[in-house]
């Protein structure tokens, strides 16, 4: 693993997610954000690597024409169960029903990477699979949460790390971050594996 080539490199993160710029920081990328002005695809019934990478690579390739020596990091997170892709809900009332439709159950969060190198034109595409199982949800537990909380800019209508959205949770099998949206160890892995 090259760190030090790694770390030497500007980045540029597709996206204003201030939780995915939190996790960026935390690893010690040097980063700018310049969120892409795409409008992501929200289709209910895809395949779910298919519409993280669609959305992913459309976020990097659009804010790649602006950049020549930067790496471009753009990311998509979605939750699905039962076939079900549950995206950002468009209102209070559909997070209340996002949530009572994963109380008790278990689901998957998928977040797809697309990185652009706009110094050496190379793409990479990669993303991250996590099992979240939830524990049994009362009415008043879910109208609280969304009432207070307004969980709109998140996929699947809760957050994991930063809101009342973490009680919800009785398991997870595999990588937390990736439920937060971005899987950090993923990314590192792609970076190097595009810096080669």
């Amino acid at each position: 693993m090259n760190i030090k080539k790694i770390l030497s490199r500007k980045y540029i993160l597709a996206s204003k997610s201030e939780r995915r710029i939190k996790l960026l920081k935390q690893i010690g990328l040097n980063f700018d954000v310049y969120p892409s002005t795409i409008d992501e695809k929200e289709d209910s019934y895809s395949i779910p690597t298919k519409i993280i990478r669609s959305n992913a690579e459309a976020k990097a390739k659009d804010v790649s024409k602006r950049f020549k020596n930067e790496v471009i990091i753009g990311a998509d997170t979605i939750v699905v169960h039962r076939n079900l892709i549950l995206h950002k809900p468009r209102s209070l009332r559909q997070a209340k029903n996002f949530l009572k439709f994963l109380a008790g159950k278990t689901h998957n969060v998928y977040t797809g990477i697309y990185l652009v190198d706009t110094y050496t034109g190379k793409e990479l595409f990669n993303y991250e699979k996590t099992a979240v199982k939830f524990r049994k949800l009362s009415i008043s537990e879910i109208n609280y949460y969304v009432d207070n909380f307004k969980p709109l800019d998140k996929a699947g209508a809760y957050g994991i790390q930063d809101d009342f959205g973490c009680l919800f949770i009785k398991e997870i099998r595999g990588d937390y971050y990736n439920v937060v949206g971005l899987p950090l160890t993923r990314l590192y892995l792609m970076l190097n594996e595009i810096m080669k």
